[in-house]
């Protein structure tokens, strides 16, 4: 997800108009959050479907956009409902802190949570909404702060007096609007391990769609210089995304130095340089080679994946979405795999779960049959994705948790695939590793 003045950004498509803040130097570049996901009792069937709905509006709008720190910052992290779809970090705004939940984005930059007063044009949140009345930290940023949404709109003249910068944002999924402002952070969940960073740049929204699933906002990952991770000039952070089906555990979000892999079998992949324009420049993107299943490798052309030179194709991975997609070419090739092992019948279950490909148990308690590992061949690592990391269960409906794209489009490794999986992004080193492991241990 992410935002751009002049056009909708990626993982969620940004409009921006503008607004101020000030962001005050930070000598803390380290942050831990705990990531968890809230369960609704939404069956799998209605949380696939829900989620896919907002990943395909994510995909259009991509395709009309055509360690440096003494500390580590860390936050609780869990898995989200309803819709289900995305992982929330836990973290705390202004004096005295509030802390409140925001879904982790990779694919976008801005920083936002609501802000009262806050009328009829807000969401329902799950905790109480920031006040920047009553906070003895907050400021508003001025817009010519390098950090700005409207610095560039200025073009070096001096802003009027009093200036405040407004934005409105569009995501895929949604929008949300209000002025940009400077604040104190706390990350941390324990007294002992909290860390406070003054000076963050973020949205003070005070009008957005409904479309945040059970957050009070969003906390952007990307790229940018107004991510979170660019702010702490964090140079690495790590994430590791509890599997869907676990209801209770959390797992945590690293921003800094303590961000690492200390499990056997790391592969590491060099991102690929990501093209200069917004809003492509947001993402991390991969280069991956083939897909095999089982021992079998899928006849997939060379440049399915390739990023070209206009910012169109390659892969990205994203926290944001849920449901991986990959172009037609490789899509194709996955499927017709797939449905050569499994002698069940098919079923299209685009009507419940919105996946092309499904298989029909004999019963709603049936097991579903074993299937191999499947093996994503990225540029000198492979990753390997269990059964249940690219199939899903639900209602005697066995489906292929993957959808296609049009040939030449973005495709994306999305957080379903990416569950026990600990990732480590090396923006210094320019990297992504990554090592199967039970999530909910750490």
């Amino acid at each position: 997800m992410s935002s751009t003045a002049t056009a909708q950004m990626a993982s969620l498509a940004v409009l921006t108009a503008l607004f101020c803040a000030t962001l005050a130097a930070s000598g803390a570049a380290g942050v831990r959050v705990e990531l968890t996901r809230i369960h609704s009792g939404l069956t799998a069937s209605q949380f696939v479907r829900d989620a896919l709905r907002r990943d395909t509006h994510r995909h259009s709008a991509r395709q009309l956009a055509a360690s440096g720190g003494a500390a580590t910052v860390s936050a609780p992290t869990r898995k989200n409902s309803p819709g289900g779809g995305e992982y929330l970090m836990t973290l705390a705004i202004g004096t005295p802190p509030l802390s409140y939940p925001a879904i982790a984005d990779t694919g976008s930059d801005l920083i936002w949570t609501q802000c009262a007063p806050c009328g009829a044009q807000c969401f329902k949140q799950p905790a109480p909404l920031y006040n920047p009345a009553s906070s003895t930290t907050f400021g508003v940023l001025p817009c010519d702060s390098s950090l700005s949404i409207c610095a560039a709109a200025l073009a070096g003249a001096t802003p009027p007096p009093g200036c405040a910068c407004t934005y409105n944002q569009t995501y895929g999924t949604g929008w949300t609007s209000g002025v940009q402002g400077s604040e104190t952070f706390t990350f941390g969940s324990a007294p002992a391990d909290q860390t406070r960073v003054p000076g963050i740049a973020f949205g003070c929204s005070n009008a957005s769609s409904d479309d945040f699933n059970a957050s009070a906002g969003l906390v952007g990952l990307g790229r940018g210089r107004l991510s979170l991770v660019s702010q702490l000039s964090a140079r690495k952070f790590s994430y590791c995304l509890t599997p869907f089906q676990d209801t209770r555990s959390t797992s945590t979000l690293l921003l800094g130095p303590s961000a690492a892999l200390d499990e056997t079998g790391v592969r590491s992949t060099p991102f690929v340089a990501s093209p200069a324009e917004a809003p492509m420049n947001t993402f991390y993107y991969l280069n991956l080679t083939g897909i095999s299943l089982g021992t079998t490798a899928l006849s997939i052309r060379p440049d399915a994946f390739s990023l070209k030179a206009d910012g169109t194709g390659g892969l990205i991975i994203d926290s944001g979405t849920t449901i991986t997609s990959l172009v037609d070419a490789a899509y194709q090739q996955v499927r017709a795999a797939v449905v050569s092992l499994v002698t069940l019948p098919t079923t299209d279950g685009s009507a419940t779960t919105g996946l092309d490909l499904c298989f029909a148990l004999p019963s709603a308690a049936s097991a579903a049959p074993a299937m191999p590992s499947m093996t994503l061949h990225f540029d000198g690592a492979d990753m390997v994705l269990p059964m249940d990391s690219y199939m899903i269960l639900d209602s005697g409906l066995w489906c292929l948790a993957m959808q296609n794209r049009t040939n030449g489009a973005m495709s994306t490794l999305g957080n379903y695939q990416q569950q026990n999986m600990h990732i480590l992004y090396d923006v210094g080193q320019e990297t992504l590793s990554f090592a199967p492991t039970k999530c909910s241990t750490l």
